[in-house]
């Protein structure tokens, strides 16, 4: 049975999630409409109009990178040692 390394699971998801904010980030600049159609579908048509407008400073931006890159390496490890755990029983 193959086991999953915690750390290199969590290090691979919080990478992964950090190239993926960049590039979210790049194409909000570059396709701001597109970027909040898109946002609202996946919000199953909440109305984002009434938040207000986009407005992401650099210092916004370097904590929403660094919370989710955080966020995302502690639910890969506990995704590696909960499989782990279960692919035994």
């Amino acid at each position: 049975m193959m086991k999953n390394n915690p750390t290199a699971t969590a290090n691979a998801l919080a990478a992964t999630t950090g190239v993926v904010y960049v590039a979210c980030r790049i194409l909000v600049s570059l396709f701001p409409d597109l970027m909040f159609s898109v946002g609202q579908s996946w919000l199953h048509g909440i109305e984002l109009t009434r938040l207000g407008s986009w407005n992401l400073s650099l210092g916004t931006f370097t904590v929403g990178l660094a919370s989710s890159v955080i966020f995302a390496w502690v639910i890969g490890y506990a995704f590696a040692v909960s499989y782990n755990y279960f692919s035994k029983r």
